[in-house]
């Protein structure tokens, strides 16, 4: 068994960091800052598709696609929040269980775990760069099931958003909706110790 975790919004509240790099790359170029249906959409989707969306009735796109990767990403993981009980979860389900990451994160995915002090913690971290198409197609949890050599009703896929529901179905992969009732799912699971008793039944 694995359960594999999406990082924005399960492992961490990353809205605000989410949307304070973004304002900063519109805001590099004299634009203003997100609507909140923007904040919706990058909070689900790669950075190149995110720059494409809010940059996308702007002259300066190439130059921002080409400018967000020189940005230090670093001061806007101090934005980003554990969900609670993270390590303790992850401690729990590491006696018996294969830990893993599917997410639309690109180059960021491994700052991010470094600087929380997550590092090592899971057997595979699949971000945007590692398949040639990331969510919602399946090819990141495909990634992870053929990492452990199982087929997919032997992993579980703990996400928050309509995108992740899409990758687990057409991956066939169990879903676990966080936090979100509205999500059709497998299961929903209210906080992270919720997600560990449906993994360990």
């Amino acid at each position: 068994m694995a359960v594999i975790f999406d990082c924005d919004g399960v492992m961490f509240d990353s809205r605000q960091a989410n949307r304070n790099f973004y304002n900063h790359i519109l805001a590099r170029f004299g634009h203003s800052p997100m609507a909140e249906e923007d904040v919706a959409y990058v909070h689900m989707h790669t950075a190149d598709e995110s720059i494409r969306h809010v940059f996308r009735d702007s002259p300066h796109l190439e130059e921002a696609l080409r400018y967000r990767w020189e940005v230090d990403y670093a001061p806007f993981i101090l934005d980003m929040v554990m969900e609670p009980w993270l390590r303790e979860v992850l401690s729990c389900l590491g006696l018996s269980t294969g830990l893993a990451v599917a997410t639309n994160r690109s180059n960021t995915i491994e700052w991010v775990l470094e600087r929380h002090g997550l590092t090592g913690i899971f057997d595979v971290v699949v971000s945007s760069l590692d398949v040639a198409r990331p969510k919602p197609h399946p090819d990141p949890l495909i990634k992870v099931l053929d990492h452990y050599g199982i087929d997919a009703g032997n992993a579980l896929y703990v996400g928050d958003s309509p995108v992740d529901a899409e990758t687990a179905a057409s991956a066939g992969v169990p879903f676990v909706a966080y936090k979100d009732e509205r999500l059709e799912a497998d299961h929903h699971a209210r906080d992270l110790w919720e997600v560990a008793r449906i993994a360990l039944r």
